[in-house]
């Protein structure tokens, strides 16, 4: 809680720090995501394994580069 007369809410949760973290590990005009987020993507994604990165209070993390969609990839 923040504030004395008006009191100002402020949550930073999990997600948010590992975000902060990825975007500081990040390089320009590259998407950076997550073992989670590459479960959901890899079916439909062309998604490249990048070194691990290292997570203030987390240790290693592995990522992945979005590269492009699987449809993208087909030539008629």
């Amino acid at each position: 809680m923040i504030g004395i007369r008006k009191f100002a809410y402020d949550l930073w949760g999990d997600t948010v720090n590992i975000a902060s973290r990825m975007e500081s590990h990040g390089m320009p005009g590259k998407i950076q995501v997550s073992s989670n987020v590459y479960q959901i993507l890899k079916e439909h994604y062309v998604l490249v394994e990048r070194e691990t990165i290292q997570v203030k209070g987390k240790g290693e993390m592995t990522t992945y580069w979005l590269q492009a969609r699987q449809t993208d990839l087909i030539v008629n």
